[in-house]
């Protein structure tokens, strides 16, 4: 199995200035489907390439917690947390992988605003909540708006570690910059972390409305691939436009 020729290393290195914002990143499932590419390829704006993994489209939905977000100039008491899930494929424009998300849906109606207005992304308030025990996580979301609705119930593995370039692991994990469009333009993020550690991981039970919700074929059998990582602590900087769609 291969992925396309691009630069996969050079997104991972640090933007030079200041960044925009920090987070971190706790409890992420990675849970894959591959779908034929012209499945999915409607979904993503023209211009925009779909960067596909054994001549096939991956979709994923990652539900995570978001702790200790804040843009660069509010204080870190004012920090916030929210619970998040976003349903992605992977792309890639002017020879840069990027991902493109089809939703992310969060708790926090703020959170929500915020991403729409400043990042142009397709943010919905939902319902959410999660809990642990143990190597045993539950996570469950309703979407307000139209009702689309997540839930998994998962056990974290074995531990795989930081996934190295040019493996499948490295090409759904290791995701550095994001596109969304605005007024006919493209606009790209990115955002800076160490490489994530990665586990495997065992669904016990999952309920998917998001892809469907999407415009998708809705996933018909059990997820073609699925990793955890604990997380990470993130800076984010962007979006800037590249060029007019």
């Amino acid at each position: 199995m291969s992925a396309l020729d691009l630069d996969r290393l050079s997104p991972a290195v640090r933007p030079a200035g200041k960044n925009a914002g920090t987070q971190s990143w706790r409890d992420l499932l990675f849970v894959h489907w591959a779908l034929p590419l012209e499945a999915v390829r409607p979904l993503v704006p023209p211009g925009i390439e779909l960067d596909p993994w054994d001549g096939r489209a991956w979709v994923g939905l990652v539900p995570f917690q978001m702790k200790r977000i804040r843009p660069s100039w509010l204080p870190q008491a004012f920090a916030m947390d929210f619970l998040e899930l976003n349903a992605r494929t992977y792309v890639h424009y002017r020879g840069r992988p990027a991902v493109w998300f089809f939703s992310l849906d969060a708790s926090s109606w703020l959170a929500v605003r915020a991403a729409r207005t400043g990042w142009s992304l397709p943010y919905f308030h939902a319902k959410m909540a999660t809990s642990r025990e143990g190597d045993r996580i539950r996570y469950d979301a309703t979407r307000y708006q139209g009702g689309a609705r997540f839930a998994v119930d998962y056990e974290v593995g074995e531990r795989l570690g930081p996934s190295a370039a040019g493996t499948f692991e490295h090409f759904l994990l290791e995701r550095y910059l994001l596109l969304s469009t605005r007024k006919g333009a493209i606009l790209e993020g990115q955002v800076n972390h160490p490489p994530y550690v990665a586990h495997r991981a065992r669904i016990h039970r999952i309920e998917e409305g998001l892809l469907a919700a999407a415009g998708m074929p809705a996933p018909s059998r059990a997820p073609d691939a699925v990793h955890f990582s604990p997380g990470v602590d993130v800076e984010v900087f962007g979006p800037g436009p590249v060029e007019p769609a």
